[in-house]
């Protein structure tokens, strides 16, 4: 009790056991909260087609209530969901608190239902707010206005609150969003910060990364389990190998990095510790070996850097080798790749002819499956094979389809 005394004291703000009362920057001005730990509406983000993956994931940490829509997946939490979800989703975008959706087809209809809501419980005085906008088939279609009116409704809500003018923003970050669809208005409070796909590992990247949380997707529908052959040999930065490392090591991908809400006061300091002491002892330091290859020395540099900084070298080996010299000798495994292509790097004859040297070297075999990413409409006809299915995916704004093949 000691210690925890003092941890509250340091962060300047009470926590009761049994009910909360925020206590921001010294001031006196308190603000009482539900007595039992409240449950919010929260909402991931996902890239589509992927959906599905991230209902999977919420569902695992231990979320039922859940209901997956195009581009994102509502649930119910806590606080601790809060935290949990951003330390754990491996393929989703973003985290949001709903704070409230309502009708809106007039600038005063979104300041009135704006300023209804108690924002001083969610943002101390001293928050740092700031607000984007996107509106879609509704009659409010101006972003700028938009933000301007909801920025001021929720500055109108604290004053009201605190009994000040003025507010010096020097504490955390609250990113709200407002969007519109069909004249509903929906505000959301974003918990992540920067976008889940930023671990912090890739502070180099080649010229055209996929993004982490395609590749973990990529990695998850392939069914790789540690202890089955795993093989990336067009591996560029590295990074369908290395989210293949952290799943196989069960090591939690946003462990390295921080979050906007880590230091909100909605959401206790001890909550984040708790979640990330839990992460930490959940990994596993089995041995298993995922094989990357590529053809460019420069860019393997730049991988092995990235798998450092990620601490997982020690479940890989690079290997510089041109696709066409591929030959494992396993009787099975699989095959996770990400060739370059025209939109990324290449022309497209010259990506035609890697698809058509993979689709000679990656041959048949009946213990062995090959799932290629690629956004070309031509892939298997060049590849030289039907692959038995094939899923529609983004990486980043770029439509592509995983291939599968046996």
């Amino acid at each position: 009790m000691e210690n925890f005394n003092i941890l509250v004291e340091s962060r300047q703000t009470v926590w009761h056991s049994l009910g909360r009362v925020g206590l921001y920057n010294g001031s006196a001005r308190i603000h009482p909260f539900k007595k039992s730990m409240p449950t919010f509406d929260l909402i991931a983000t996902a890239k589509l087609g992927l959906e599905s993956l991230v209902a999977d994931e919420i569902r695992k940490l231990g979320y039922a209530q859940v209901q997956i829509k195009n581009g994102e997946v509502e649930f119910k939490g806590d606080e601790r969901a809060i935290a949990r979800c951003n330390l754990w989703l491996r393929t989703a975008e973003r985290v949001f608190l709903k704070v409230s959706e309502f009708p809106a087809v007039t600038f005063d209809e979104l300041y009135e239902e704006t300023l209804k809501i108690d924002w001083p419980k969610l943002i101390p005085e001293n928050g740092f707010m700031h607000v984007d906008a996107k509106c879609v088939l509704s009659k409010i279609l101006s972003r700028q206005s938009s933000q301007s009116i909801v920025k001021k409704a929720v500055v109108e809500s604290m004053k009201r609150a605190y009994k000040t003018e003025w507010f010096e923003e020097s504490g955390p970050e609250y990113n709200i969003h407002i969007e519109f669809y069909k004249d509903v208005a929906r505000l959301l409070l974003d918990t992540s910060g920067a976008g889940l796909h930023k671990r912090s590992y890739r502070a180099l990247a080649g010229e055209a990364p996929l993004r982490e949380t395609m590749a973990a997707a990529m990695v998850i529908l392939s069914k790789w389990k540690p202890g089955t052959p795993l093989f990336d040999p067009c591996c560029g930065s590295g990074t369908i190998a290395i989210e293949a490392a952290l799943i196989g090591a069960n090591i939690a991908p946003g462990l390295m990095r921080n979050f906007d809400s880590e230091k909100w006061p909605l959401v206790p300091a001890e909550i984040w510790d708790e979640e990330r002491k839990a992460a930490e002892a959940k990994i596993c330091v089995d041995p298993f070996t995922i094989e990357a290859s590529d053809i460019d020395h420069s860019i393997l540099v730049v991988a092995q850097d990235n798998a450092q900084k990620a601490g997982v070298e020690r479940w890989i080996r690079f290997t510089e080798q041109d696709i066409k010299d591929f030959r494992p000798e396993a009787e099975s495994g699989i095959v996770l790749c990400n060739p370059p292509y025209g939109e990324r790097l290449l022309d497209l004859q010259a990506s035609e002819k890697i698809i058509r040297a993979m689709g000679q070297a990656l041959v048949k075999k009946s213990k062995w499956t090959y799932h290629i990413l690629s956004p070309h409409n031509q892939f298997e006809k060049i590849f030289g094979r039907k692959a038995f299915r094939n899923r529609k995916v983004y990486n980043g704004k770029i439509r592509c389809y995983l291939y599968s093949f046996s």
